[in-house]
């Protein structure tokens, strides 16, 4: 018996009036702009009480913690304090229950891509700085722990990041995918999942929350690497590439898929049939909830001439839930002359109603005090900051070290000199979709270098430009550290999109929502700064670069003129500690690129696994660095292995071999390609993916296995040749 059919939803649809039930299908408001400040605490906003009294209840309220530069929301102007949010979700929820007969309550939705954007929400590393760590069980516990933050504050559903690939840097969102390979993406999805809403949704209702995976689909296919347009791919690629998180997060049990904003084949996501119903549910099974994304049902009246419609069409391609849109709200009026359009509020509701249930929605609420909840959030803010600080600390790059500059020995450094516009800075660790940090919480590359080196005299340069750099800044460094790269900080005077994108003047923004660039080479004058400091610095004196970034810039220059290069992505707020750490020799670098780095920013887009190798003739080699690029102080290698074909699968025993002094971890990756029928098959695609922990000396066998025909075109003929990589250790593997 499915969720929607259970006897309490039963009872709670039939109850209902047409009015009602499409009540529970609409998350029309923004949720900050729901509550104001009482004497007492707070009430509800009039906008709220229409809209409660309207529907006799809500479906959903979206984000009403969100506090960031679109919101308006900070610690000084009326944003919701981490103390405070037990009432004022309890005020909301009072409300909602009062004005439905069946005591119904609202589900209350946030935004969770990288930690819950509210204030005093933990940040993660964003999405691709996190897929650089190659760790699903980090990433899970991670999640755990974010979503234990968002249960003790009364939050149901969380809306994640994870469905998107990163097909064209030049995207703004690329820092919200886990890079370009659909295995590495589907992993980390599933990590996601089963982290926030444990192991079959069992944590629902108690310290975890219903994820809503977005987007779904192909939004990272937009032409040009323009936020939200289409999507130009045939079944085939959308299979192959854009399906397997989605495949991998309804069998991991996520709660609901947002449909995205872009078409695929000129159909819109929000308004196809076949994508949301044939896909989603009749095919693989899924009986979840699916939310449209901000806006885009209203955005479908351009295809059907008004608003209505444009309900009408997401409605019946399979949108339950909508989100801002006005074309939801006909739906009641829709339905009394239309059967199609009755039926399927019945439907949708039920599937609201049923996730609703899941969380004690349809019951009276329990007792559970202000007090209570606000400790249960401080312990998952301990757990989450934790959580936080390890994924930082893995998902650093190293790219190259040719010279040996890294790891700088702290016994020699007088002076160290820490160059470049993100030299001090630090908004540009925590990427896109944050709220404001307090104060002295997060520590800059500079200041936590400064506190790692309390006898140095550690100087921050944060010059933007080359003329800016005077040789003199640089005179008597025993060591130069440049931090480049870009960032995704939204400043409050930031002019925004209806959705929240950054719209018009982007500010310093470089990456994020509605930042998409056509040059991917670093901003500004980077590449001529790197140079004047490389001219600048005393002989023999190393220059360390370090990347900030939340897509992948062309560092051509960078590697040229720097005698060690870091990739750092957004690493959160613990980043600049993380870096420190890894700089000075008490850390591993052990993270693995997630995305090709361009040789040139015109060879865009260029991924690891595209059928055919990219080459032009005056870039002939675009590849500056490759998909699970990463280097190591200490190797660890693949020392052993052995191949068994079976009828079904092939089972792989590694034997890896540790040659660091400390414990270490490493991902082993198995590459190859599989039978491409009467398509061309891909050049080289991840098939199976693990990891190893070792102590110094060690070795440790890791047994891992894939389908047969994503091996090899055929098992018996050995030049069918599969690679087997571990830091940078590759073995070829022929069937036994």
């Amino acid at each position: 018996m499915s969720a929607a059919s259970a006897p309490r939803v039963r009872s709670a649809l039939a109850a209902m009036t047409t009015r009602q039930k499409v009540g529970q299908l609409n998350q029309r408001l923004l949720g900050w702009h729901a509550l104001r400040r009482s004497a007492d605490g707070f009430a509800l906003t009039d906008e709220a009480l229409a809209e409660i009294e309207h529907w006799q209840g809500m479906g959903a309220l979206y984000a009403p913690m969100r506090a960031d530069a679109w919101s308006g929301r900070s610690w000084t102007n009326g944003g919701i304090r981490p103390e405070e949010r037990a009432e004022a979700m309890a005020t909301i929820q009072d409300a909602v229950r009062a004005a439905h007969p069946q005591g119904v309550g609202a589900l209350i939705a946030e935004e969770a891509p990288h930690g819950h954007q509210a204030l005093g929400g933990t940040v993660l590393p964003v999405n691709l700085a996190a897929a650089a760590s190659w760790d699903p069980d980090a990433l899970e516990e991670a999640s755990c722990a974010v979503a234990a933050e968002l249960a003790a504050s009364g939050v149901h559903l969380a809306l994640v990041s994870a469905l998107d690939m990163l097909r064209d840097g030049r995207w703004g969102r690329s820092e919200e995918t886990f890079g370009e390979d659909p295995l590495l993406a589907a992993t980390l999805t599933a990590a996601i999942v089963r982290g926030m809403q444990g192991i079959g949704g069992a944590s629902l209702g108690g310290d975890g929350v219903g994820v809503v995976l977005k987007h779904l689909a192909a939004q990272g296919e937009a032409v040009g690497g323009r936020n939200g347009q289409s999507a130009h791919l045939g079944p085939y690629d959308l299979a192959d590439i854009h399906l397997p998180p989605v495949l991998a997060g309804i069998e991991a049990g996520a709660a609901g898929f947002m449909a995205a904003y872009n078409d695929i084949d000129g159909v819109p996501c929000c308004g196809n049939p076949e994508l949301l119903t044939g896909l989603l549910r009749e095919q693989h099974g899924f009986e979840g909830i699916v939310m449209a994304d901000m806006f885009a049902v209203d955005r479908l009246a351009g295809m059907t001439g008004d608003l209505p419609t444009a309900g009408r069409a997401g409605l019946l391609a399979g949108v339950d839930l909508s989100l801002c849109d006005e074309g939801f709200t006909t739906l009641d009026e829709l339905a009394a002359t239309d059967e199609r359009v009755a039926a399927q509020v019945d439907v949708a509701a039920a599937r609201v109603l049923a996730l609703k249930d899941r969380f004690g929605l349809l019951a009276p609420p329990p007792e559970r005090g202000a007090e209570a909840a606000a400790e249960r959030l401080e312990v998952a803010r301990a757990h989450t900051r934790a959580a936080s600080r390890q994924l930082a600390s893995s998902s650093l790059v190293l790219l190259e070290d040719d010279h040996g500059a890294l790891p700088l020995d702290p016994s020699v450094l007088e002076r160290l000199a820490v160059v470049g516009p993100y030299a001090d800075d630090v908004p540009c660790l925590l990427g896109d979709y944050v709220a404001p940090q307090p104060a002295g919480s997060a520590l800059s590359v500079a200041a936590a270098l400064a506190a790692a080196l309390p006898e140095a005299d550690v100087q921050a340069i944060p010059s933007a430009a080359p003329g800016e750099l005077a040789r003199a800044d640089l005179s008597g460094a025993s060591a130069i550290v440049a931090v480049l790269g870009g960032t995704s900080h939204r400043s409050y005077d930031d002019e925004f999109a209806e959705n929240g994108a950054i719209a018009g003047r982007a500010g310093s923004a470089t990456g994020g929502e509605g930042v998409d660039r056509a040059d991917i080479s670093l901003p500004g004058e980077q590449d001529a700064l790197i140079r004047a400091v490389r001219a600048a610095a005393p002989a023999g004196v190393p220059v360390v670069a370090v990347i900030v970034a939340g897509r992948p810039h062309v560092l051509t220059e960078v590697v040229q003129q720097a005698d060690a290069t870091l990739w750092a992505g957004y690493p959160g707020p613990f980043g600049g500690e993380a870096i420190a750490d890894l700089l000075l020799g008490r850390a591993e670098p052990a993270g693995r690129l997630p995305m090709t780095l361009p040789r040139h920013p015109a060879v865009l887009p260029l991924r690891y696994n595209d059928r055919h190798e990219a080459s032009y003739q005056d870039v002939p080699d675009p590849v500056l660095f490759g998909f699970g690029h990463g280097l190591r102080h200490h190797r660890v290698e693949v020392t052993a292995l052995e191949a068994t074909v079976g009828p079904e699968q092939v089972r792989l025993t590694i034997t890896v071999t540790s040659g660091a002094d400390r414990p270490t971890a490493a991902p082993v990756a198995v590459f190859g390609h599989r039978r491409g029928g009467t398509r061309i098959p891909r050049r080289r695609e991840l098939l199976a993916l693990g990891r190893v922990e070792l102590e110094p000396g060690q070795f440790r066998r890791i047994e891992l296995t894939c389908p047969l025909e994503r091996f090899f075109a055929d098992p018996t003929d050995p030049t069918c040749v599969t690679e087997l990589d571990a830091d940078g250790c590759t073995r070829t593997v022929v069937p036994a």
